[in-house]
């Protein structure tokens, strides 16, 4: 039957031959420091070299070849030279024509591609017209092809069609095993090439410099300091530690598997050069800058004055030398010279229509629940809150504030009446930091408070922040206890400076919490090994490899550059932020307690005790702050997600058992459990992956983290805290004591002594700039609901999900939108009138904002 099928859809002409096109991206459409790829490929191609495919049959088996599909013959491209692109155009599409008898040899289900040119390229997509039986046939690549040469395989790619391992065709089967194994590369060691596919894990003991002096602890691998693996490099060890990996100057790149580097016509290469420049020449510039003005702030209008035209350089021979002689053509333009302004920064969206509105009570409050870090408060449920630390090594931590503080604002309620009514919630820094504040205020410049706010939820449903509590550590007896001193609003006079010293102090930690923890370890960093785990143990064929894919674009490459530039020893992180040389370590001690299951958001919002569950919601669980802009958007995001997975997966697991079949899903998440999160591998909390409600579970969790979890945690980081005084990175001085001269100056100075508690002049310069890079969508950024390549799969039912996906992030834009104008949500806006849009999915409407901070849309992917 299906043999006359085939003869049937015989079309006119050769039956003996395939005509398709092959897309594909030239080296020098994509990397701008080779102009003389090019020229190499045109001269190869004189001599009779070029690009050649041979198409794999899915149901002929080649005995002499180990029973894979049979090869057919090579077919050359056709009017490469004639068909040269533009450098802005991007791609080029060239035709080819097979000889290739379908009834003999059966539809094509695999490619050969090799590349006999001297540079790579970026294939996109073969497609082949008129299959008889069949139509069209799609081979999506979407990876760079280097020269023979480079390789000790062939490349092959697949068509679009889905295959668990057990449903692929035999003929096929073997070029899956084939590739997975080159891909895990477990017989290579490195160091690694830059064509090199090999996906392996490592520790992080690439931070550090001992050989110069400035070592980091390496993390993962030990009880003592767990960590996420990462992508592994292959370095040799330093001369000094044979347990760290040597490290690279800052203009070369850290070695990620080709596809996983930036080289899409996007701007994130743009940010990823930004990011080298920053730390390579605008750091030491700034450092000259700040070395021949005062090095201070004094005040408001002194900041402000950053983003009105920003710093004029002098003129300094070295940083003059080292742009005159860089070796990158790109970084070197972003260097700056004398004469320039060294910045030209944005107005942050919290000061551009009322400067002073981030010193409001309310707009303090309202960037608990919509700011850049809204995922800490959480509801109170004892009086005075407790101390969950070890009484043993810390005393009694109970929190020293009393019923007396707050009474008088609880709107008529008792403290038992708001805590058995739901309405008063913290945000406590005080057990997350005070094991470390000893170390932390060792250092120069450093004095970091342990904080607990607490909150009424008023009758309007805004939060009022009611009182402040800072402590420090003290040794007492052998134990590390607690001095502490609690600070209420005030109206007016110095006591108004005081309470606006005590909220920047929470700040502060909130801003620390949030870059290390919230940002970089919940995001950046659990997510790369399931990005590792998938290429090594699912086939590109399979179904959870489509779904999982987009949500990895980039994720290795922006970490990679975060561990050459940012979170290592003396990077912008330590620079920049309170923790300095301890922010990895303590990033560390909180992944002890990660909990891959707690990072669902009904399960977080649970667990922080701000909703409850409630089977008649569609949820499934309800708010007990209603308007909580980032719970309410995100839970309609959370949703459409998981709809999308359950629909997409019920497509392949139509029961447990196929589930529980599947060797390649059963491997990969065993990998993830025992290898990329090792550390943390017999935590009780991982699921089974025994039911497809698992694996739902599971893959909504993965696809929240890498698209609207960080999206909501980086997108706004330059709009709220560009202006680093509603959100600084570093405090310096103890809070003012009545009585004292220090106390006397904030009563004649305050905006003076409040700039100059805060972030130093150097650390807010690159911390801002930092933020700003950071804060950009790139210009061809693949939103949620949308894919690189319409034709990524061949399934008719996935794409129509997909549709269904799509149409539902198109109505929570819709519904945002609206919520966002109603005046009854005070919360959406707030006193700064700046919208909540960091969960707008911005599926529909690409027009962003021309300096890339648009503060809205979510990302597919953790990419900057």
């Amino acid at each position: 039957m299906l043999l006359g099928g085939i003869i049937d859809g015989l079309t006119a002409g050769n039956k003996n031959r395939l005509k398709g096109s092959v897309v594909l991206m030239r080296k020098n459409v994509l990397d701008v420091n080779d102009f003389g790829a090019t020229i190499i490929d045109g001269i190869s191609e004189f001599l009779g070299r070029g690009v050649t495919c041979q198409l794999i049959s899915s149901t002929l088996v080649d005995t002499n070849n180990g029973n894979r599909g049979k090869v057919g013959a090579e077919a050359s491209l056709e009017q490469w030279l004639t068909s040269l692109p533009s450098l802005t155009t991007g791609e080029s599409k060239f035709g080819v024509t097979f000889d290739w008898d379908v009834v003999k040899l059966g539809v094509p289900g695999a490619i050969i591609v090799k590349n006999n040119h001297a540079a790579e390229f970026f294939l996109k997509t073969i497609t082949l017209d008129n299959v008889p039986g069949r139509g069209t046939v799609v081979f999506v690549a979407n990876s760079w092809v280097y020269p023979v040469s480079a390789y000790r395989y062939n490349r092959v790619f697949f068509s679009n069609d889905t295959y668990l391992p057990s449903k692929m065709p035999a003929a096929l089967k073997p070029y899956r095993d084939d590739e997975l194994r080159n891909l895990r590369g477990d017989d290579q060691q490195g160091p690694y090439k830059v064509h090199d596919r090999v996906y392996r894990y490592d520790v992080y003991n690439d931070l550090g410099e001992p050989d110069f002096g400035n070592p980091r602890t390496a993390l993962g691998g030990s009880p003592a300091t767990p960590y996420p693996r990462r992508g592994r490099t292959g370095r040799k060890p330093t001369k000094t530690d044979p347990k760290s990996e040597s490290r690279l100057s800052v203009v070369e790149n850290n070695y990620v598997p080709r596809d996983e580097r930036f080289g899409h016509l996007k701007m994130a290469d743009f940010l990823g050069y930004s990011i080298k420049a920053l730390f390579d020449g605008i750091v030491p510039a700034i450092r000259t800058y700040v070395d021949l003005s005062p090095g201070e702030f004094d005040s408001f209008e002194d900041i402000i004055k950053l983003y009105d035209g920003g710093i004029k350089l002098p003129s300094i021979p070295a940083l003059d030398e080292l742009r005159k002689n860089f070796p990158l053509p790109l970084i070197k333009n972003l260097l700056p010279v004398g004469g320039d302004y060294l910045l030209k920064l944005s107005t942050p969206r919290i000061i551009k229509d009322d400067k002073k509105a981030w010193m409001t009570d309310a707009e303090f409050a309202r960037e608990i629940l919509a700011g850049v870090n809204p995922l800490m408060i959480a509801r109170l449920t004892e009086f005075p809150p407790k101390s969950s630390l070890d009484p043993t090594k810390y005393g009694d931590q109970t929190s020293t504030i009393t019923e007396a503080h707050i009474e008088r604002s609880l709107e008529g309620l008792t403290v038992q009446q708001a805590l058995d009514g739901n309405r008063l919630y913290i945000v406590d820094y005080h057990d997350r930091l005070m094991p470390f504040l000893i170390d932390i205020n060792s250092m120069k410049d450093n004095f970091i408070y342990a904080t607990r706010t607490l909150l009424f939820l008023r009758g309007d449903g805004t939060l009022a922040p009611l009182a402040i509590e800072l402590s420090l550590p003290h040794l007492q007896g052998g134990l590390t206890t607690a001095k502490s001193a609690v600070y209420t609003p005030a109206a007016t006079g110095v006591d108004w400076w005081v309470w606006q010293l005590a909220k920047a102090y929470v700040n502060v930690n909130d801003y620390g919490w949030h870059q290390l923890i919230s940002h970089w370890l919940n995001t950046h960093a659990v997510m790369e090994p399931f990005v590792i785990a998938t290429n090594r143990q699912l086939s590109v064929t399979h179904p959870v490899h489509k779904l999982l894919q987009p949500h990895y674009r980039d994720t290795m490459t922006i970490n990679a550059l975060a561990r050459q530039a940012l979170i290592n020893a003396g990077g912008i992180v330590e620079m920049t932020v309170f923790p300095r040389k301890h922010a990895l370590g303590m990033s560390s001690m909180v992944y002890k307690n990660w909990n891959f299951v707690e990072q669902a958001l009904p399960d977080d919002l649970i667990k922080r005790g701000v909703a409850v569950p409630d089977p008649a919601s569609p949820y499934k669980v309800r708010l007990l702050i209603e308007d909580y802009p980032y719970a309410n958007d995100g839970l309609a995001v959370w949703h459409a997600i998981e709809q999308w997975a359950a629909e997409y997966l019920a497509i392949y697991y139509p029961n447990d058992d196929v589930l529980q079949g599947d060797a390649e899903l059963q491997a990969w998440w065993r990998e993830v459990r025992e290898v990329g999160h090792g550390d943390i591998k017999d935590a009780p909390w991982w699921p089974e992956m025994k039911t497809v409600a698992e694996l739902v579970k599971a893959c909504t969790t993965i696809i929240w983290i890498g698209s609207a979890l960080h999206a909501a945690v980086n997108f706004g980081q330059y709009p709220y805290a560009g202006y680093h005084p509603n959100h600084a990175s570093v405090s310096r001085r103890p809070m003012p004591e009545p009585g004292t001269k220090e106390y006397e100056e904030l009563a004649r100075e305050p905006e003076k002594v409040f700039v100059r508690t805060i972030t130093n002049q150097m650390q807010a310069i690159v911390g801002i700039s930092l933020l700003e890079i950071l804060s950009k969508h790139s210009s061809d950024e693949l939103y949620l609901g949308q894919r690189d390549t319409p034709e990524w799969t061949s399934d008719a039912k996935a794409l129509e999900a997909f549709k269904r996906f799509g149409e539902r992030l198109t109505e929570i834009e819709s519904h945002v939108v609206t919520m966002n104008s109603d005046p009854h949500l005070k919360n959406r806006v707030g006193p700064a009138n700046f919208p909540y849009t960091l969960l707008y999915p911005n599926t529909s409407d690409h027009k962003g904002d021309a300096t890339g901070l648009a503060a809205r849309g979510i990302p597919n992917s953790i990419s900057i």
